[in-house]
């Protein structure tokens, strides 16, 4: 089987832009960290239970920040308790009210979304950074091309890279005047080149982590393609600290797609890897209906390692021996097992879900378990 290892295959190589580290409550963004997951809760935040079922279904699947809308008071009051009931930090989403965000501040929020230049006077500006500063809050600064400033629209006369970036540029001035510099930046747009420009001309400028987003990217399928090809472009250049992937979708398919994005480029290892193939008349079992199935039976899988489902034996061996375990479709209802890219066994039609899962089961806990005794080795235990 061939390493997964990045450094052992050269040409897969991404060379990540140099970026300062924040801290968003307990996730490090930028610098070396991982690059983080994102997401958005949908529910009405003032109902304190839904939000709350909502974040733990997205904590399932993994996300590592979850933004939280807070317009009105009654949002900002829900806020602290939803944040002690959260297992991962909390971003409060502010519009205009400057005094949403104190609010936000103080009931825990880990970080504030918030254009400081559409909240006001210098002095409101000087409150929220004072009210971040209290209780440890990170800011983002949040452009986005269908709410640019209404004198950058008259200057260029519509969205453009050059409009979003001069945006982001006020807005950080106005923080690091205040002597603050806890802030990440995202130059979002519904347009991939114009979103793709826009960072590609930022991360030249600022060494601040960046918030990657094609937004309003559209349902799972088109949104999730679109966000691939604009987000992916980024990331594989380098330049993308944190993400979130915006669909007209459940809040945890956006998880799950920032996932799938992450693990394509070798950038996050989490849960599953399958190769596939797309099936055809060749194929031994139905290969379509047998990889939805596995998808769902090992979301609960956390540990990275990988799976191919192939229908037939044209590619079937090659692809298999490149992966964690393999299947393989044959003839007479009778399929073969690859077990660390060497062909260990059959297995028949009417066994082979519960087979596979079991053996995915039972690989992932053997790599926890060696990850487990290389950590004691490490510590001396």
């Amino acid at each position: 089987m061939t390493s997964d290892n990045p450094s052992l295959r050269p040409w897969r190589d991404i060379d990540r832009r140099k970026s300062r580290q924040i801290m968003v409550g307990d996730v490090a963004i930028g610098g070396d960290a991982p690059i983080s997951v994102q997401t958005m809760t949908n529910t009405p935040t003032p109902d304190i239970k839904r939000t709350i079922e909502q974040i733990r279904r997205c904590e399932d699947a993994g996300v590592d920040i979850i933004r939280v809308s807070c317009p009105d008071a009654d949002s900002t009051m829900a806020l602290k308790q939803i944040v002690r009931a959260s297992r991962v930090p909390i971003v409060a989403d502010i519009h205009f009210h400057y005094k949403r965000a104190i609010e936000a501040a103080e009931a825990g929020a880990a970080c504030l979304r918030i254009n400081p230049g559409n909240i006001g006077s210098e002095k409101r500006v000087k409150e929220v950074v004072d009210a971040a500063k209290a209780n440890g809050c990170a800011i983002r600064i949040g452009v986005n091309a269908g709410s640019l400033e209404k004198d950058l629209l008259e200057k260029y006369g519509e969205p453009c890279p050059e409009a979003l970036v001069e945006s982001a540029l006020d807005h950080i001035k106005l923080l690091q005047d205040q002597d603050f510099h806890q802030y990440k930046v995202a130059v979002k747009a519904s347009d991939l080149f114009l979103a793709v420009a826009a960072y590609s001309q930022l991360a030249e400028m600022v060494d601040c982590p960046l918030h990657l987003g094609i937004t309003e990217a559209g349902g799972l399928i088109g949104g999730t393609v679109k966000s691939a090809i604009g987000m992916g472009n980024l990331l594989w250049s380098g330049i993308g600290d944190t993400i979130r992937v915006s669909l007209s979708a459940e809040p945890e398919e956006e998880v799950r797609v920032g996932y799938e994005m992450l693990k394509a480029l070798g950038l996050r290892t989490r849960g599953v890897r399958v190769v596939s193939c797309p099936s055809c008349a060749r194929q031994g079992f139905d290969v379509i209906r047998t990889v939805q199935t596995l998808e769902e039976r090992l979301q609960h899988i956390n540990t990275p390692l990988s799976l191919s489902v192939l229908g037939c034996v044209v590619n079937g061996p090659g692809e298999a021996r490149e992966t964690d375990i393999g299947l393989t479709g044959g003839g007479n209802g009778k399929h073969m097992i690859f077990l660390s890219g060497v062909t260990d066994h059959h297995v028949e039609d009417d066994d082979m879900i519960e087979h596979i899962v079991g053996l995915v089961e039972k690989k992932a806990a053997e790599i926890e378990a060696g990850t487990s005794e290389s950590m004691d080795v490490k510590h001396g235990k």
